[in-house]
């Protein structure tokens, strides 16, 4: 399949060289820097083209070669070695070449704001939401991303009814983007004395954070009112004002941090969250000019909709977007969240290559009929 389009990819890296040489294009700086990363991505899809070929085809020559050698000599187990080797490096270079024709988000590289809140189910409900907050920070820990709490309301349980968080590190948003949505969990609560099965549901939100340029904030716009930070049962607990909400009068969003013991500092986080969701507001309206395009895509930023059941009586998380289900829920829960994001990420990229190769079959059709 990989190999059906790499005409393609050729074709364009061609087209981008002789654009990289028009005087116009050079003199925009814009164009030109674009044109030189869309180039720079070109060479390594090509490259990771060229190494899957090699691969695919030594091994060919080698299961061929080992299924005309009847004997179990010296070469014989050289052949089955260097076949097994083989084998893991085409393992490798299709997970990568995948991960490369992934349609690229803007937003990819970006660092992320997630927001976990507790929504149907009160306590229990408040309970998940802690513990998805620490499947998303022991992931985060083993992929080496860092993560800096801007905000936390718990319910002095053990739960949490809202909490938002920054991650910071290499293609954040690229994995996060998926867990927008509905989670629910069905398990028997420590409450709950007759053994009924319970079903709460957390609200999850993936925000990638904007840049300051990007999103500019007319003061005036603002409405800024300091208070003091509360814990559980409404309690100060801090004797200053320090803690900040901030009111954004055109579109009536308001963001609110209270976890640091500076005003400062909280009204730079408020502003952060507040930037990330003047972004999502406005890329939301755009996207709903290009929906039909993504409609056959997973879902990533619905934050309405039902993504994901957590089934502990059978160790199970269904993901419903792609009809997923995984039987290692303690693993998962635990930040083990590779094999379920890769899934999702692999659904994304079948998608991506039937469209491509309907494109090539098209343009063959076209050719062929001239």
């Amino acid at each position: 399949m990989f190999l059906q389009v790499k005409d393609k990819f050729i074709k364009r890296k061609e087209e981008v060289e002789v654009l990289l040489s028009d005087p116009a294009v050079i003199a925009d700086r814009k164009k030109y820097q674009e044109l030189t990363r869309e180039y720079s991505q070109l060479e390594e899809i090509n490259a990771h083209f060229s190494d899957y070929e090699r691969v695919t085809s030594e091994l060919e020559s080698n299961r061929e070669l080992l299924q005309d050698d009847s004997s179990d000599s010296e070469f014989t187990e050289l052949l089955r070695s260097d076949i097994e080797k083989l084998e893991k490096e085409e393992a490798v270079l299709e997970r990568k070449i995948k991960e490369l024709l992934l349609p690229a988000d803007k937003n990819d590289d970006r660092n992320t704001i997630v927001e976990i809140r507790a929504g149907t189910g009160g306590e229990e409900a408040a309970l998940f939401a802690a513990e998805l907050f620490r499947m998303y920070s022991r992931y985060a820990e083993k992929q080496g991303w860092r993560i800096e709490t801007m905000d936390t309301n718990d319910t002095g349980l053990g739960g949490i009814k809202e909490i938002i968080f920054s991650v910071e590190g290499n293609q954040v948003y690229r994995k996060f983007r998926y867990e927008s949505g509905v989670h629910r969990v069905q398990r028997v609560p420590q409450t709950e004395s007759s053994g009924r099965l319970h079903t709460s549901a957390v609200t999850v939100a993936v925000l990638p954070e904007a840049e300051v340029v990007e999103i500019e904030i007319d003061p005036k716009d603002l409405r800024i009112d300091t208070f003091r930070s509360s814990g559980p049962g409404g309690q100060s607990v801090n004797t200053m004002d320090s803690a900040v909400r901030i009111t954004h009068l055109p579109t009536k969003i308001v963001v609110q941090c209270q976890d640091e013991k500076s005003q400062l500092k909280n009204k730079t986080k408020a502003l952060r969250v507040l930037r990330a969701r003047l972004m999502e507001k406005y890329e939301s309206e755009k996207q709903k000019e290009r929906a039909e395009a993504r409609r056959a895509q997973v879902s990533t930023g619905d934050r309405s909709a039902k993504i994901r059941t957590y089934n502990f009586p059978q160790n199970r998380v269904t993901d419903h977007r792609i009809g997923l289900s995984l039987y290692n829920l303690e693993n998962i829960i635990d930040g083990e969240l590779d094999e379920l994001l890769g899934e999702l990420m692999a659904y994304d990229y079948k998608q991506v290559m039937e469209q491509m190769l309907d494109d090539h079959g098209r343009t063959c059709s076209a050719n062929h009929s001239k």
